[in-house]
């Protein structure tokens, strides 16, 4: 009899993790490595957030926390949700999980059956494609490009529809790409949408406040999509939050519920400290950790600059998140210090071993011809990376 499941054995380990590992294994071995594959701000979280989280140590928060979220937890993320995205919701439609993959999580489990079929416009976040198939679902990739800046048209969803379509399930500001659809984008693909009505779409809004644009449009702000949206968001990024694992989702109630009782039988409520200093975050002004986004934009800048002056780097400009995706096809079948290139996966590992700098397969994300490169690191540490990667490859 087999010893593991065949549930475990087809899945793919996360490559972000997988190359954050490999990493800290060569920093292991005493080797200078300048990690650009985690998107994971190098911000401290503020210091108001710490002082409400040292209080509710303080308060005794010790006891295990509604399977889906503390009241005052559910009220300040309605407060959050109507001040910056005006979607108006009630307690009964809000879940709070450990972290917004838990999140995600928690709507495959609850929505998809054995051969739905799940619109992914690639290039996607590197979990959304595996959490759909250990729930028997079908990811159905859409191919952007660079020329579209990796967004996903209106008609292209229309030709990825079949009567197996359940779910459509896109970020914006997306990772990897750090593209942002605007309101008429979103307005275009809702029209192709409501023709559909038996669609769902998650939106995965975790890095809204990382916008460097015209600023953030949620899918449900539609009234004619906000019954079929399923809104994802969380702490992490924004408020430099990523170990205290809180994320939300405010749904349709049929579909919270479903969440809750999901949740329950598995984690049962998000860590009780974490959620009471994400009270303190979310009632905030976001004013209060603009100071990131202004750094965020410097660094982006810089980078495309130093990228640009590489041949063989094709970049669109990101509007939002902090990561750049280049087409690196450039380098596929060139051989550099005797090592080839064929693909992104062993260019992407040519530049961990030879330069020093981790960066991230495109192909985990969808899309084999590029590599992510977050930025979510010191001025300093991208000037010395992208030098060192300008060294490998010239």
């Amino acid at each position: 009899m087999q010893l593991l499941s065949d549930r475990i054995l087809n899945m793919a380990t996360s490559a972000t993790l997988a190359m954050a590992a490999k990493a800290r294994e060569l920093r292991g071995e005493g080797k200078d490595i300048i990690g650009l594959s985690l998107g994971e701000p190098d911000f401290n979280t503020p210091d108001f957030i710490k002082e409400a989280a040292i209080q509710a140590i303080n308060d005794n928060y010790n006891s295990y926390s509604p399977v889906d979220g503390y009241g005052e937890l559910k009220d300040a993320i309605i407060t959050k949700f109507k001040r910056d995205n005006n979607l108006t919701y009630t307690p009964a439609q809000i879940v709070v999980s450990t972290g917004a993959k838990q999140s995600l999580a928690n709507i495959a489990g609850v929505m998809i059956n054995e051969g739905d079929e799940v619109i992914l416009p690639c290039p996607y976040w590197v979990s959304y494609a595996d959490i759909v198939k250990l729930n028997d679902g079908v990811p159905v990739e859409v191919k952007t490009s660079i020329d579209t800046d990796f967004k996903m048209t209106a008609s292209q969803l229309e030709a990825a529809i079949t009567p197996n379509t359940k779910m459509l399930w896109f970020s914006s500001p997306c990772n990897p790409s750090g593209s942002v659809y605007s309101k008429d984008e979103l307005r275009a693909l809702a029209d192709v949408l409501v023709k559909h009505p038996n669609i769902y779409v998650v939106s995965d809004e975790i890095y809204e406040h990382i916008n460097y644009g015209e600023g953030h449009v949620s899918m449900a702000e539609f009234d004619d999509m906000y019954d079929r949206t399923i809104t994802v968001n969380g702490v992490s990024k924004a408020f430099a939050m990523t170990g205290w694992r809180i994320g939300y989702i405010g749904a349709p109630e049929k579909i919270a519920r479903a969440c809750n009782k999901m949740q329950g039988q598995i984690t049962s409520g998000a860590n009780c400290i974490a959620q009471r200093a994400v009270i303190t975050a979310l009632n905030e002004s976001p004013s209060r950790v603009q100071y990131m986004i202004d750094e965020f934009k410097v660094r982006r800048d810089l980078i495309l600059s130093l990228l640009n002056d590489i041949e063989g780097f094709n970049t669109n400009t990101p509007e939002g998140a902090f990561y750049v995706f280049p087409n690196i096809s450039h380098f596929f079948g060139k051989t550099f210090r005797g090592t080839t290139i064929n693909n992104a996966s062993d260019f992407s590992m040519y530049l961990l071993e030879e330069a020093l700098v981790a960066t991230v397969d495109g192909g985990a994300f969808g899309n084999p011809d590029c590599i992510r490169i977050s930025y979510a690191a010191s001025q300093e540490q991208i000037i010395e990376a992208i030098k060192r990667i300008k060294e490998v490859v010239s």
